[in-house]
């Protein structure tokens, strides 16, 4: 049986750590190498950063802060934010990442999915969503839209397409970033990451509200994802208290789900 992951998520800004609630209002933590150390020394299993004014500001990944966090940890370690072309994934890549993930960019160009998994192979390819709970329409039958550039944006995309479209254009991975529960620490959306994990054929992964272990266990035992995205709950001061990956794996694998033992 495959192990389900503990993915760090750093949400980085200026080089610095920082903690949001839903996309907004971000409070800053540490230098995001600080971080990504002590995050690594309690094993956490991979580590996703995003360099989240990237694409507001047009500009291209910070690579010094690539190359920091790379130095820092061994495990897999993802980065988006800021790239928009397969030459903007190499520089990543090249700079210690192992995948790239891209969010606005594939939204407005959908090929780049395509360049990225043929120059570098499927696995290497994390395309992530932002999604908020709407209406249900026509045009959004599933109820959920795709947002781009840190939410600020709202696209007229239905979730569910997008993920499959993603998939066939290329992706290798999806990651499913819920907008409304996102620093809120009340768990998953489990509705929309379910019905993503259900409609494609790839590894998904849930993102976006968890701020207890219990939240953690719902993911993996009611929604089908491969691996789950924590960041509050490592380090947020807005949490009465803080977890270590330590008691986190401890309580899933008492649950009974598959992780990585951590070895003492």
């Amino acid at each position: 049986m495959l192990t389900k992951r503990l993915i760090a998520c750093f949400d980085v800004k200026n080089g610095y750590v920082t903690k949001a609630r839903r996309f907004e209002n971000n409070i800053e933590i540490d230098l995001a190498g600080v971080v990504a150390q002590k995050i690594y020394d309690e094993q956490i299993d991979e580590i996703i950063f995003y360099d989240i004014t990237a694409s507001a500001e047009k500009r291209k990944t910070d690579l010094a802060t690539v190359r920091e966090v790379a130095s820092r940890v061994f495990v897999p370690f993802t980065v988006g934010g800021g790239i928009r072309t397969a030459e903007d994934m190499y520089d990543v890549l090249a700079a210690g990442a192992e995948k790239v993930s891209v969010d606005s960019m594939a939204v407005r160009n959908p090929d780049i999915i395509t360049q990225g998994a043929k120059a570098f192979g499927s696995q290497c390819v994390v395309l992530s969503m932002q999604v908020k709970r709407v209406e249900k329409t026509a045009a959004i039958p599933s109820g959920y839209e795709i947002a781009i550039d840190g939410a600020r944006v709202f696209t007229g995309m239905d979730a569910i397409e997008w993920a499959r479209r993603g998939e066939a254009l290329g992706a290798g991975e999806i990651c499913v970033n819920s907008i409304d529960n996102d620093g809120m620490h009340s768990g998953y959306d489990l509705e929309i990451t379910r019905t993503v994990a259900d409609a494609v054929n790839i590894p998904v992964i849930a993102s976006g509200g968890a701020g207890t272990p219990a939240h953690v266990c719902d993911a993996f035992t009611k929604t089908g994802v491969s691996a789950a995205i924590i960041s509050s709950m490592l380090y947020s001061p807005r949490l009465p208290r803080n977890y270590t990956v330590q008691e986190i794996k401890e309580y899933l694998t008492a649950a009974g789900v598959p992780v990585r033992p951590y070895v003492k």
